[in-house]
Parts: structure tokens; C-alpha cells; sequence
């Protein structure tokens, strides 16, 4: 490899080069041929042993550990093409979306991408301060959910108010979720790790859920992480789905 090439995949961990040449970085077997079987398109596919078709390229291990961003790296990277999504509020009425207020740790937003998906929520609303759901991180915690759930980043009051229907959220004060009426559609507004959901948004939040600690009497951590709360939330309104 080039010291060129080397220099540009591992500039693509900078969100402004992803932007600018409309590519990210995908790791480990499972992940790259999750995409090389998807609609996402491979511009190019580096690997120390395997085979993954035609046009790609062998390199070195060590090679392979100057280009990787894992602490252990895989036997193969992709340089792949961000895809390019429209928002389109129709097609998510009667639906269950999550709208991501602020959540900036990658590990987090991936953890939450691949909940999205294994709960059958195909559209994530993101604001602009989210973590990029491109970086490196971010592709790797969502273990090829990222193929699957279309995440949209913009003015998240807008796209909340286009979607309409109810729009929950998770408060402390919040009526008890195991209590409240859930519908079938709807958006779930999951807030930043250290400020929870903005005043702007809460505006928008026509039904507040909590999730109670057990017993009720517990006095020990004050909230949950917000990908672990995702995970509670979504599993109790396909719990409610699955009853009726």
C-alpha cells in the first residue's frame, strides 16, 4: 500500500473527510459482507486472508494494522459509500420510530442502531449534534444494523412534527411504563447522556414514560444509560404488541 492510501483511510476517522468524499470505514468479516450483499456499494475492499470476490485488494498484516481503527484488527477492511437517504415522514406514520435527542457517545448510538433493528424500527431521527453514525465506532457497535435501519440527521423538532402522531418520552417524572397505554406507532425521544432531552424537544413530548428502579424504593444510581433505556422501552411496546 501506498502511504497515500494509508493517509486517506485513516483521515476517513474525521467526520469533515467523510463528508467530503462521501466514504466510510467498515471492519471484520461479518460486517463487510453484511454490506457487499446490501445495496451499500464497496469502492474498495482490503483483506490478509479470505476471499471476497473480485477488485479487492491482499495486503500485509501489518499493513492491515496501520490502516485499522480496531485495537485488534480484523483480516478485512471496506472503504464504503455513504449512502444517500431521503426523509420521508409518510412513510413512517402508524409507525414506531426513535428520534435521538443530543446522544453523542458512538457506542451508544451504534448499540442503539442495532436495538432499532432487532425491534423492527427501521428509521432512527437524529439532531445535528448526535454522534455521526459513519465514524468508525459508531459502524462497528451497530454490527451491520447500520444495512438495515435508515438514520436521518437534521432539525429534530421539524422531523418530529412531520412524522405527528404521539411522542413519548422517557422522565423521571414520567407515568410508569408498564402502566401507560402504549400505541402501536409513535416516536420515542431518548436524550443526550448528561443532559436527557432538551426543553425544545420536551415541548413535543405529548406522553412522559418512566422506568421504574426495583423495588420502588431503590435510592442507588440516578438514571440508566440511555442505549440500556432504548432497550427497556422499545422491548415493552413490542411486549404490548405481542399480547393483544
Amino acid at each position: 500500500m501506498t502511504r497515500d492510501e494509508i493517509q486517506q483511510i485513516r483521515s476517513l476517522g474525521d467526520k469533515r473527510v467523510r463528508e467530503e468524499t462521501g466514504l466510510f470505514v467498515a471492519e471484520g468479516e461479518k460486517l463487510v459482507r453484511e454490506l457487499m450483499a446490501s445495496d451499500f456499494r464497496a469502492q474498495r475492499v482490503y483483506y490478509t486472508e479470505g476471499d471476497f470476490g473480485p477488485d479487492t485488494e491482499r495486503v500485509s498484516p501489518k499493513e492491515m494494522e496501520r490502516i485499522s481503527y480496531l485495537k485488534t484488527p480484523t483480516n478485512v477492511l471496506s472503504l464504503v459509500e455513504i449512502p444517500r437517504r431521503r426523509f420521508d415522514p409518510v412513510a413512517l406514520k402508524g409507525r414506531l420510530t426513535l428520534a435521538l435527542d443530543g446522544v453523542q457517545n458512538p457506542g451508544n448510538m451504534g448499540t442503539i442502531i442495532r436495538l432499532a433493528d432487532w425491534f423492527g424500527i427501521r428509521d432512527v431521527l437524529c439532531s445535528a449534534d448526535c454522534a455521526d453514525c459513519w465514524s468508525p465506532k459508531v459502524v462497528q457497535a451497530t454490527m451491520g444494523a447500520i444495512t438495515r435501519v435508515a438514520v436521518n440527521y437534521g432539525d429534530l423538532k421539524a422531523m418530529i412534527e412531520a412524522v405527528g402522531g404521539p411522542v413519548y418520552g422517557t422522565f423521571l417524572e414520567g407515568e410508569p411504563i408498564y402502566d401507560a397505554t402504549l400505541t402501536h406507532g409513535g416516536v420515542i425521544v431518548l436524550g443526550s447522556e448528561g443532559r436527557g432531552i432538551s426543553p425544545e424537544t420536551e415541548r413535543l413530548v405529548t406522553r412522559k414514560l418512566f422506568i421504574p428502579p426495583f423495588p420502588p424504593e431503590n435510592t442507588g444510581s440516578e438514571s440508566l444509560n440511555v442505549a440500556v433505556a432504548a432497550a427497556i422501552v422499545c422491548a415493552e411496546f413490542r411486549r404490548r404488541e405481542m399480547v393483544k
